[in-house]
């Protein structure tokens, strides 16, 4: 699984934003998926994870204001995330479980 994310920008807080992750290759469909971020000077962090039926789960810091998605017809996982934070500024990267591949991050800038 190859994986190509999008959708980072610079955003004040309170804002929103939506990453999109595409994957080629016929196992995305059943590759569990997860978003980390790596914030600069800290260790790269799980944000949310999602099976490959739907299950998710979010870690403590975004639950309420991100929320993980999949398409398995457009083979692309999303990111939602409102009520955005400084906090939240890092690069964000999309993995897939199967294959344990890595996108290029997409960079995310949270302005208070």
């Amino acid at each position: 699984v190859q994986l190509q994310a999008s959708g980072g920008g610079a955003v004040q807080a309170g804002g929103s934003l939506r990453l999109s992750c595409a994957a080629s290759g016929s196992r995305f469909k059943i590759s569990g998926m997860d978003w980390y971020r790596q914030a600069p000077g800290k260790q790269r962090e799980l944000v949310a994870y999602i099976t490959s039926d739907g299950s998710t789960n979010h870690a403590d810091s975004v639950k309420g204001r991100f929320t993980i998605s999949r398409d398995n017809a457009k083979n692309t996982v999303y990111l939602q995330m409102n009520s955005l934070k400084a906090e939240d500024t890092a690069v964000y990267y999309c993995h897939s479980r199967w294959g344990n591949n890595w996108g290029k991050g997409t960079q995310v800038t949270v302005s208070s």
